[in-house]
């Protein structure tokens, strides 16, 4: 371990570095802590060298001689994720915040200075900056405005889960949080989601670009999950996670979209009709339990219905449906939208619709806005019941007529 100083007082901000055969990204990455307008002298760098090989540990070392910023380097063995080097920067750091920064990315100058201060101004425990990708795609549903206190269960931060976030220390250390190191992907989803529900609340800074997510040329900074197995894995942990912290209900639903949309069901998306019946099955196996355990009406109707159906045939068991449904999908079908029942309700006619021996109807109906092509389905509002009434009547004087009987009609009073 070196150090370019001796400890000062205790810095506003720790900027945690796990950093694995990171050249030359890691140039530019130290370069943006060092151009930070917080100032050098609120900033401390723990970098943690994970077995590389190709010149990041030495680089971090003259790096350190050099900088006025105080930085510790840890220079260990290859831990085989980014868990452990997290967690040892985190065992080391002394600052009032704790910052994760991946040694592809990048700050925006401002982003350390407007994020602590939004911390301090609003007293949250996580604080999120706006993040825009470079070479390749990131989310921005969570960056339409900058709020001091954003609500965990109407806002879209519940789709924002890596660790790439300001984190107020005294909250980690107060709940022991560490990144799980037995999960090799998901890891820091399920780090993030624990601060959300277990912290005095969550600010958004989203007029200033914070982050850049960079896309490697070499494809380095993909995680690398060596399996679909620990998918499942980071899917059941979440969903467990949440449903220890938040009781059965309408919240947990939202929440739970989380872990079954983004997590679990690419897993059941097109690409599954090209793999073999073994992988198929060993899938449906990892995902029964998942959805035993946590599925329920709520969280269905909180889904498209595409999402909805692909997940009540793996509830039901019926991979046979769930392949119909994914050609469906592959082929590029538009659904067509009908109403259906006594109250008219919209649904959506994929694969094995109306049939009543296979999914139930309500696995088809429209809950949520959809786009089918460039138009969009909204869903209708709920009918009176004099228009119930009148739709009854209807369809009963069409079942007559259709069995060649004359319909009489009411008398008038004149």
């Amino acid at each position: 371990m070196s150090s370019s100083a001796p400890r000062a007082e205790v810095p506003d901000v720790t900027v945690i570095i796990g950093a694995y055969e990171a050249m030359p990204y890691l140039v530019r990455c130290l370069e943006s802590v060092e151009a930070q307008t917080l100032g050098t002298g609120r900033i401390e760098i723990v970098a943690v060298d994970d077995g590389s090989t190709d010149g990041t540990g030495e680089y971090l070392e003259e790096f350190a001689a050099r900088t006025p910023i105080e930085t510790r380097v840890v220079r260990q063995k290859n831990s085989g994720g980014p868990s452990g080097p997290r967690n040892v920067g985190l065992g080391l750091a002394r600052g009032r915040y704790v910052f994760f920064l991946d040694a592809d990315d990048y700050f925006g100058e401002e982003a350390l200075e407007r994020m602590v201060a939004m911390g301090d101004r609003a007293g949250t425990d996580v604080v999120l900056g706006k993040v825009v990708g470079v070479n390749r795609g990131a989310a921005k549903s969570m960056w339409k405005e900058t709020l001091e206190r954003a609500d965990l269960y109407s806002s879209n931060i519940k789709f924002t889960l890596s660790a790439q976030k300001l984190f107020r220390r005294d909250l980690l250390v107060r709940l022991g949080m560490r990144f799980d190191e037995a999960l090799k992907t998901g890891e820091d989803a399920l780090f993030t989601m624990e601060a959300y529900l277990r912290g005095s609340g969550v600010s958004v800074v989203a007029d200033y670009t914070c982050y850049y997510l960079v896309g490697r040329d070499d494809g380095k900074h993909v995680t690398k999950s060596g399996s679909y197995v620990l998918r499942f894995d980071s899917a059941r942990a979440l969903a467990a996670l949440i449903a220890e912290h938040v009781p059965p209900g309408p919240k947990r639903d939202i929440l739970l979209v989380r872990p079954f949309v983004i997590t679990l069901l690419p897993q059941f998306g097109p690409a599954l009709l090209r793999q073999s019946d073994e992988v198929r099955r060993r899938k449906m196996e990892l995902a029964a339990p998942i959805l035993e355990a946590y599925w329920s009406p709520g969280l269905a109707r909180r889904l498209k219905v595409n999402e909805r159906l692909r997940l009540t045939c793996i509830a039901e068991g019926r991979l046979d449906l769930l392949l119909d449904v994914l050609q469906f999908i592959q082929d590029k079908k538009k659904p067509r939208a009908v109403r259906k029942g006594l109250r008219g309700r919209l649904h959506l006619v994929y694969p094995h619709f109306g049939e009543s021996a296979t999914l139930p109807l309500s696995a088809y109906e429209l809950t949520v806005p959809e786009w089918i092509g460039r138009k969009r389905i909204d869903v209708p509002g709920p009918q009176s019941f004099a228009l119930f009434l009148r739709r009854l009547a209807g369809k009963a004087r069409r079942t007559v007529r259709s069995a060649g009987l004359r319909v009489p009609h009411r008398a008038h009073k004149v």
